[in-house]
């Protein structure tokens, strides 16, 4: 997943159970008639003085000298049904929600600063509030599934370099089909590891960058580790100089192994990769852009799938009470893997991208299409927020 460029959400809305929860990350002019809310390091909601239920606009105004982050919440539970992030000092940024009837509350966190909670607001007259909204969570919540998942890529790493030791002497005996064979096996290990390629740093471009961008291309010296290797084997480069590229790359994966105990996963990443491991399936995987010869991309978009799968798991504890879709993604996951494992030939093969007959196409990019839309939400949903 190395060199890849992700596309940057400016704005994500959340719907849950009839309660808008919104991000708003970009600018927008102020409306006329929409209330001013005021934010400083010392106060905080100053501006509401007509609570109104339904579809509206907040306009939120940073009188302080710090940047702020500022959420409504009901004052009572916490709960969170808008947000905007990263209001500049002196700037006025909008807050769209949709409020039915209960208290609500502004809260500011400014910058070195604890966060702190307006006046409460009581709206009537509209809808009831139908079901729960968005609960925030904290790094402390995110403590347990940042263990698990730490421990699954350590694990990974650890097969992972068997794998590439196993790819050595399968290359070094000069067996061009069992080196192929070593080679997808290890390939599809690592990128089952896709929530954790930032923490990779420069290993991850060693070990699984592409040749896009480098002034010789394939044939460039710093193209190296799986795709450098891929392109030798499925192009009938001589085997004796592939062993070279094999342990280099078993030497990358072996460095990756011992260092990543002192890496981290941000927080941040988990809820994020969840989506963009699908999207970069879409974008790479089911494009053909990361064929190098091998024609499997099919088998790493399932390996892709696997590496969602488990981002899914080790958040689960945390999404179950606030994502009421997630049996639905979880009926998706089921669907793409099934729809992916479509293109496998009989021989344990598989069907290129650029092979597939239009209807199988369509039927796998509508696949993890809907899937990838479909876990959006989870990124905004587990960002770790302030809230003492």
């Amino acid at each position: 997943m190395s060199r890849r460029v992700v596309g940057v959400v400016l704005a994500l809305v959340v719907v849950v159970a009839g309660a808008g929860f919104a991000i708003w990350r970009s600018t927008s002019a102020e409306a006329v008639g929409d209330p001013v809310i005021s934010v400083s390091r010392s106060a905080c909601g100053q501006g509401w003085s007509d609570p109104k239920p339904g579809p509206q606009t907040f306009l939120l105004h940073n009188t302080g000298s710090v940047t702020a982050e500022v959420d409504l919440i009901d004052p009572g539970t916490g709960t969170v049904f808008g947000e905007v992030d990263g209001l500049g000092a002196g700037t006025t940024r909008p807050m769209q929600v949709t409020l039915g009837n209960g208290a609500y509350a502004f809260r500011c966190a400014p910058e070195e600063t604890d966060p702190i909670v307006g006046p409460t607001a009581t709206v009537t007259g509209g809808d009831e509030r139908s079901g729960p909204a968005v609960v925030p969570v904290t790094r402390n919540d995110l403590l347990g599934a940042l263990r698990t998942y730490q421990d699954y890529v350590g694990a990974g790493l650890s097969t992972l370099s068997d794998q590439t030791g196993a790819l050595v002497t399968a290359v070094r005996s000069g067996e061009r089909g069992a080196s192929e064979a070593a080679w997808l096996t290890a390939h599809l290990t690592y990128e089952r590891l896709g929530a954790a390629y930032d923490a990779f740093g420069d290993s991850d471009g060693a070990i699984n960058g592409t040749a896009d961008g480098l002034p010789g291309g394939v044939t460039d010296e710093d193209f190296t580790g799986f795709h450098r290797l891929e392109y030798g084997l499925w192009h009938g480069q001589d085997m004796a100089p592939l062993a070279e590229v094999a342990t280099r790359l078993d030497a990358d994966v072996h460095t990756l192994r011992d260092s990543f105990a002192d890496l981290q996963v941000d927080p941040n990443d988990l809820g994020l990769r969840a989506h963009e491991i699908m999207e970069n399936t879409l974008e790479f995987e089911l494009t053909g852009r990361t064929d190098y010869g091998s024609g499997t991309n099919l088998a790493t978009a399932l390996a892709n799938l696997d590496g969602t799968r488990e981002v899914l798991n080790v958040l689960r504890p945390l999404l179950v009470p606030r994502l009421p879709r997630l049996s639905e993604v979880d009926d998706w996951i089921g669907r793409t893997d099934t729809v992916l494992r479509s293109g496998q030939r009989s021989d344990g093969g598989w069907t290129p991208v650029a092979q597939l007959d239009r209807a199988q196409r369509e039927r796998i990019n509508g696949a993890v299409g809907e899937l990838t839309e479909l876990l959006a939400p989870v990124a905004a949903i587990t960002e770790p927020r302030r809230v003492s």
